[in-house]
């Protein structure tokens, strides 16, 4: 005799499709997840959305750069003087350094990149203090914010400082007599010591002291067994 073509109608008059479902508050199926982990991965929600983080992004650069005020005026208080002396040469206005080896230039230059520093320092700690989680976009927008306001800074010590034309200014002071000369940035590297300790500084503190990702947490069982070998 030959075996029927036709398999066997499910016992108690369920479909083959509703055997592979478990009942209603059921143990779960060997392999299954529980319904708190759908759709949110095993770590379940993490963080606000991106919208937000880059609405707080944008927060943080603003507020950073405007702290570029205080660093210019700071600059134009602490940076060092460098003297100028006018003279006149066959009717014309000359002006040159009185001081040719002097190391006031240099100073300028390092008071900015010395406040940079600190402003970067500050901020970074200021930032973390205030929201620990990193993520890609604030640490953008506080290194943006850096960048700004070193721009800003620079724009405002110049502003602040001894006018440009030093033809000008000598004429005013007179033959022989010194003068300051304008509040210059010769090493515009100096712009990035803001930004960079910044950056540096957060990312620091963050894989020291900032939270760190949950342990996996695995659904109950029963897992699925292998199955067993048989012997021919």
């Amino acid at each position: 005799m030959t075996a029927p073509l036709t398999p066997p109608p499910p016992p108690h008059g369920h479909s083959a499709q509703d055997a592979w479902q478990p009942p209603d508050g059921g143990p779960a199926a060997p392999g299954s997840r529980p319904a708190e982990y759908a759709g949110h991965g095993w770590y379940g929600q993490d963080g606000p959305g991106m919208k937000t983080e880059l609405r707080e992004a944008a927060v943080i650069a603003v507020a950073v750069a405007l702290g570029g005020v205080l660093l210019g005026v700071l600059w134009w208080w602490l940076a060092p003087h460098v003297p100028l002396v006018g003279d006149v040469v066959e009717k014309n206005w000359v002006v040159y350094l009185k001081d040719t080896e002097g190391e006031q230039a240099i100073g300028v230059d390092g008071t900015f990149a010395l406040l940079g520093l600190a402003f970067g320092a500050v901020s970074a700690l200021v930032v973390f203090l205030l929201r620990r989680r990193g993520g890609v976009p604030l640490v953008v927008g506080l290194a943006l914010g850096g960048l700004l306001g070193s721009l800003l800074a620079w724009r405002i010590g110049v502003w602040l400082g001894p006018a440009d034309d030093v033809v000008a200014h000598a004429r005013e002071a007179g033959r022989g007599v010194t003068f300051d000369a304008p509040l210059k940035l010769s090493a515009k590297g100096a712009l990035l010591a803001w930004p960079l300790a910044a950056l540096v500084l957060h990312l620091g503190l963050m894989a020291l002291f900032g939270p760190r990702d949950p342990e996996p947490e695995f659904p109950p069982g029963p897992y699925p067994q292998p199955p067993a070998a048989h012997d021919h």
